[in-house]
Protein backbone atom coordinates (compact mmCIF):
# COMPACT_ATOMS: atom_id res chain seq x y z
CA UNK A 1 0.00 0.00 0.00
CA UNK A 2 1.40 3.48 -1.01
CA UNK A 3 1.82 6.32 1.58
CA UNK A 4 -0.40 8.21 -0.32
CA UNK A 5 -3.59 6.10 -0.20
CA UNK A 6 -2.66 5.57 3.84
CA UNK A 7 -2.86 9.15 4.04
CA UNK A 8 -6.09 9.46 1.98
CA UNK A 9 -8.11 6.95 3.80
CA UNK A 10 -6.76 8.35 7.14
CA UNK A 11 -7.66 12.02 5.89
CA UNK A 12 -11.35 10.82 4.55
CA UNK A 13 -11.83 8.52 8.29
CA UNK A 14 -11.30 12.00 9.94
CA UNK A 15 -13.44 14.02 8.27
CA UNK A 16 -16.20 11.49 8.25
CA UNK A 17 -15.28 11.88 12.11
CA UNK A 18 -15.63 15.62 12.48
CA UNK A 19 -18.34 15.35 9.86
CA UNK A 20 -20.52 13.30 12.50
CA UNK A 21 -19.39 15.03 15.52
CA UNK A 22 -20.39 18.44 14.15
CA UNK A 23 -24.14 16.90 13.06
CA UNK A 24 -24.19 15.64 16.81
CA UNK A 25 -23.24 18.77 18.34
CA UNK A 26 -26.08 20.22 16.39
CA UNK A 27 -28.54 18.22 17.73
CA UNK A 28 -27.25 19.93 20.96
CA UNK A 29 -28.47 23.37 20.43
CA UNK A 30 -30.96 24.82 22.14
CA UNK A 31 -33.25 26.23 19.76
CA UNK A 32 -35.80 29.65 20.51
CA UNK A 33 -39.58 28.50 19.73
CA UNK A 34 -42.66 29.88 20.44
CA UNK A 35 -45.98 28.36 19.67
CA UNK A 36 -47.91 31.86 18.91
CA UNK A 37 -47.58 35.31 18.03
CA UNK A 38 -47.54 37.86 20.17
CA UNK A 39 -46.73 41.88 19.98
CA UNK A 40 -45.35 43.59 22.81
CA UNK A 41 -46.05 47.64 23.30
CA UNK A 42 -44.17 48.86 26.11
CA UNK A 43 -46.99 50.69 27.35
CA UNK A 44 -48.93 47.56 27.69
CA UNK A 45 -46.88 45.40 29.11
CA UNK A 46 -47.53 43.86 32.61
CA UNK A 47 -44.58 44.40 34.46
CA UNK A 48 -43.69 42.13 37.31
CA UNK A 49 -40.81 42.92 40.19
CA UNK A 50 -37.56 41.63 39.08
CA UNK A 51 -36.38 39.31 41.96
CA UNK A 52 -32.49 38.38 40.90
CA UNK A 53 -31.96 41.95 40.78
CA UNK A 54 -32.19 45.09 43.43
CA UNK A 55 -35.75 46.58 44.75
CA UNK A 56 -37.23 49.01 42.03
CA UNK A 57 -36.45 46.78 38.61
CA UNK A 58 -39.52 44.97 36.61
CA UNK A 59 -39.05 42.40 34.19
CA UNK A 60 -41.55 41.10 31.24
CA UNK A 61 -40.83 38.11 29.58
CA UNK A 62 -40.76 38.19 26.02
CA UNK A 63 -39.84 34.25 24.95
CA UNK A 64 -37.82 31.55 26.16
CA UNK A 65 -37.53 30.39 29.94
CA UNK A 66 -34.90 32.12 32.19
CA UNK A 67 -35.03 29.41 34.31
CA UNK A 68 -34.26 26.22 31.71
CA UNK A 69 -31.06 26.26 29.27
CA UNK A 70 -31.86 27.63 26.51
CA UNK A 71 -31.94 31.28 24.48
CA UNK A 72 -34.59 34.13 26.02
CA UNK A 73 -35.63 37.39 25.47
CA UNK A 74 -36.81 39.32 28.63
CA UNK A 75 -37.39 43.53 28.99
CA UNK A 76 -35.73 44.98 32.22
CA UNK A 77 -37.15 48.12 33.16
CA UNK A 78 -35.34 50.38 35.60
CA UNK A 79 -36.80 53.34 37.81
CA UNK A 80 -35.11 56.26 37.61
CA UNK A 81 -31.68 57.05 39.72
CA UNK A 82 -31.23 53.12 39.48
CA UNK A 83 -27.92 51.15 40.03
CA UNK A 84 -27.31 47.48 39.58
CA UNK A 85 -23.92 46.78 41.52
CA UNK A 86 -21.09 45.24 40.44
CA UNK A 87 -22.12 41.40 39.34
CA UNK A 88 -21.26 38.33 36.86
CA UNK A 89 -23.82 35.97 34.40
CA UNK A 90 -22.91 32.52 33.80
CA UNK A 91 -23.85 33.24 29.91
CA UNK A 92 -23.60 35.80 27.36
CA UNK A 93 -25.78 38.25 27.11
CA UNK A 94 -26.75 40.96 24.61
CA UNK A 95 -28.22 44.12 26.41
CA UNK A 96 -29.97 46.49 23.78
CA UNK A 97 -31.52 50.26 25.31
CA UNK A 98 -35.56 50.54 24.16
CA UNK A 99 -35.84 53.74 26.20
CA UNK A 100 -34.01 56.28 28.50
CA UNK A 101 -29.96 55.96 28.51
CA UNK A 102 -28.05 54.05 30.69
CA UNK A 103 -24.29 53.94 31.87
CA UNK A 104 -22.75 50.41 31.30
CA UNK A 105 -19.34 49.64 33.02
CA UNK A 106 -17.18 47.00 33.52
CA UNK A 107 -15.35 46.12 36.63
CA UNK A 108 -15.64 44.72 40.48
CA UNK A 109 -16.96 48.03 41.78
CA UNK A 110 -19.40 50.77 40.42
CA UNK A 111 -17.20 53.56 38.95
CA UNK A 112 -19.50 56.23 37.35
CA UNK A 113 -16.47 57.79 35.86
CA UNK A 114 -15.70 54.34 33.70
CA UNK A 115 -18.73 53.55 32.25
CA UNK A 116 -19.78 54.23 28.67
CA UNK A 117 -23.38 56.13 27.78
CA UNK A 118 -26.02 54.06 26.22
CA UNK A 119 -28.68 55.67 24.00
CA UNK A 120 -31.84 54.39 22.46
CA UNK A 121 -31.03 51.53 19.94
CA UNK A 122 -27.86 51.56 21.45
CA UNK A 123 -26.34 47.57 22.62
CA UNK A 124 -23.70 46.38 24.93
CA UNK A 125 -22.62 42.35 24.57
CA UNK A 126 -21.21 40.63 27.72
CA UNK A 127 -18.93 37.80 27.75
CA UNK A 128 -19.93 35.01 30.87
CA UNK A 129 -18.30 35.64 33.92
CA UNK A 130 -17.53 39.06 33.03
CA UNK A 131 -18.18 41.98 36.06
CA UNK A 132 -19.91 45.08 35.14
CA UNK A 133 -22.61 47.09 36.77
CA UNK A 134 -25.10 49.52 35.71
CA UNK A 135 -26.81 52.71 36.45
CA UNK A 136 -29.35 55.19 34.90
CA UNK A 137 -30.39 59.23 35.49
CA UNK A 138 -33.90 58.36 34.08
CA UNK A 139 -36.28 55.92 34.04
CA UNK A 140 -35.15 53.07 31.48
CA UNK A 141 -36.39 50.04 29.08
CA UNK A 142 -33.52 47.41 27.95
CA UNK A 143 -34.33 44.06 25.90
CA UNK A 144 -32.00 41.09 27.50
CA UNK A 145 -31.14 38.54 25.15
CA UNK A 146 -29.35 36.08 27.16
CA UNK A 147 -29.31 31.87 27.45
CA UNK A 148 -30.86 29.88 30.42
CA UNK A 149 -30.69 29.12 33.46
CA UNK A 150 -29.86 33.14 34.08
CA UNK A 151 -28.85 33.91 37.13
CA UNK A 152 -26.32 36.48 38.50
CA UNK A 153 -23.54 36.52 40.86
CA UNK A 154 -22.59 39.93 42.84
CA UNK A 155 -18.95 40.71 43.24
CA UNK A 156 -20.15 41.79 46.68
CA UNK A 157 -22.72 39.23 48.67
CA UNK A 158 -24.07 41.85 50.53
CA UNK A 159 -25.52 43.60 47.49
CA UNK A 160 -27.38 40.45 46.82
CA UNK A 161 -31.31 41.56 46.81
CA UNK A 162 -31.81 37.72 47.50
CA UNK A 163 -30.23 37.92 50.93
Amino acid sequence: MSIRILVAGLASVGVAALSTYAFAQDDQIQRLTTDKMENFELGTIAWKDEPLLPKGAKSALVIGNPSKPGVFMAYLKFPAKYEIPAHTHPFAEVITVLKGTVWNGMGEMLDREKGSKLGVGASFTLPAGHAHYLWNQEESVVLLTATGPWNIKYINPADDPRK
